[in-house]
């Protein structure tokens, strides 16, 4: 997902840069990518408890309208306008989206429309960090943290990797054709930045903390599939056979993950579990993102199979470790995400990629080498800027909710409402009549 200079569309040139075809699908892989937040908010409001899962939605569907804000004021000009050296960052030449409509043209799609499609990755990827501090932060220490977190980690980074001049693509030669960079392990190095922020749940590893909608959770993770396949394919930039291969692989590898979740699940524990179903689907996908469009079918399959496995045990760290990453952002997206962005390095096919090769097709252990530095350099700098984030939001306005909004439930502390029960909190204990508004107000069924 290179950028190069915007072209502007004349009657000269019309034909050479707009293809009707390319942007029909990339309007609708934008829309599939949008889609993905509101599943994520599912996926996560259905494996949070009763007392959270609003709080849950909250957090994901507000990333929606602060990173847009953030991304068109400067975040989209930053991460893909001109190179101002090194391959560090961009200019701010197309802040505010200055200079930018109707005719400008970005490759074969509109300019305004390939933003838009960048615009839903870092969308996502800012509400994805939220499962890692779930029950316990502060909604209005989100709202600030979210649109610092995209300009300081999320930007840069998409700089590196698909920005014009960015050092990882153009000057290192890692290769990451959807995000496994600054999607997946800048999500994962961050979600466990702010687990330590924040400090473990009340409760942890003493009481149990099991989802309380296993219908919602998958319901969640059927929409987020489904919109992989825009995240993925439509990083292709156009309706091509490398769409088409890439379709192809993010189905493959998101089936093999899910496969390998339960064979653990069955050999570990003796049954396979629906949660397991649905997480092990998402870790497969999480792989398949960086590496879709540098390996085969085959390759594919593999990056699946070996994500599904390795994150269903990479989840039990943070019990070991002692660090409480709630809906397990670390052990599935950074875990997933590196995995996925290591394997590039072994199954990278020339007929993919136009010229990189891996170990396993004669490209010999330079790949492997640069997605290594890769992956070390962005994982390092994520978490390192995410804590330094994490810790000033704390010591000024605080990061985390107090005891008591925390033991009572965000849903009715913060946004004087719950999911469930609105007339029961807690163990049964009837709402008193200054717990809410009065409009908020239900009689108690028995």
């Amino acid at each position: 997902m290179t950028l190069e200079t915007p072209v502007i569309l004349t009657a000269a040139n019309a034909a050479a840069h707009a293809d009707t075809g390319d942007t029909a699908w990339l309007l609708a892989a934008t829309a599939l990518v949008l889609l993905m937040t509101p599943g994520l908010a599912l996926f996560y409001g259905g494996m949070v408890r009763t007392k959270s899962v609003l709080n849950m939605l909250m957090m994901s569907f507000v990333s929606i309208a602060l990173v847009t804000v953030v991304w068109l004021a400067g975040g989209y000009s930053l991460a893909f306008g001109t190179d101002t050296g090194a391959g560090l960052i961009g200019d701010l030449a197309q802040a505010g989206m200055h200079g930018l409509g109707p005719d400008s043209v970005q490759g074969t799609v509109p300019t305004l429309l390939f933003a838009t499609f960048q615009l839903t990755f870092a969308i996502v990827t800012a509400a994805l960090i939220s499962g890692a501090i779930a029950d316990r932060a502060k909604f209005g220490a989100w709202l600030v943290f979210v649109p610092v977190w995209v300009l300081l980690v999320y930007v840069p980074v998409a700089h590196w990797v698909w920005g014009p001049g960015g050092w990882i693509l153009h000057h290192l030669g890692a290769l990451d054709f959807a995000g496994g960079l600054p999607v997946e392990i800048t999500s994962g190095a961050s979600g466990l930045a702010l687990c330590l922020v924040l400090g473990p749940r009340l409760g942890f590893k003493k009481d149990a903390m099991r989802p309380h909608n296993l219908p919602m959770v998958v319901l969640g993770a059927g929409l987020l599939w489904f919109g992989w396949f825009g995240f993925n394919a439509g990083s292709a930039m156009g309706a091509n056979g490398l769409a088409a291969a890439v379709f192809l692989n993010t189905l493959a590898a998101g089936c093999t993950g899910l496969l390998g979740w339960l064979f653990v699940e069955q050999k570990r524990d003796g049954h396979p579990t629906t949660l397991g179903a649905a997480s092990g689907a998402v870790a497969g996908l999480v792989a398949i993102t960086p590496s879709c469009g540098s390996v085969s079918l085959l390759g594919a399959l593999v990056v699946g199979l070996a994500a599904g496995a390795v994150c269903s045990y990479a989840v039990s760290w943070k019990f070991k470790l002692n660090y409480d990453d709630s809906l397990d952002v670390v052990g599935v997206h950074l875990v997933g995400g590196v995995i996925g962005t290591l394997l590039i390095g072994l199954f990278a096919e020339k007929a993919m990629t136009g010229s990189a090769e891996g170990l396993f097709y004669g490209g010999g252990l330079a790949q492997l080498g640069k997605q290594t530095v890769a992956v070390v350099v962005v994982a390092v700098y994520a978490f390192a800027v995410t804590y330094g984030i994490g810790k000033l939001i704390d010591r000024t306005l605080g990061f985390r909710a107090d005891e008591d909004q925390e033991h009572t439930g965000l849903d009715l502390t913060v946004h004087a409402e719950t999911a469930y029960d609105h007339g029961v909190l807690g163990h049964g204990a009837p709402v008193s009549s200054s717990a809410v508004p009065s409009a908020q107000k239900v009689k108690s069924q028995a």
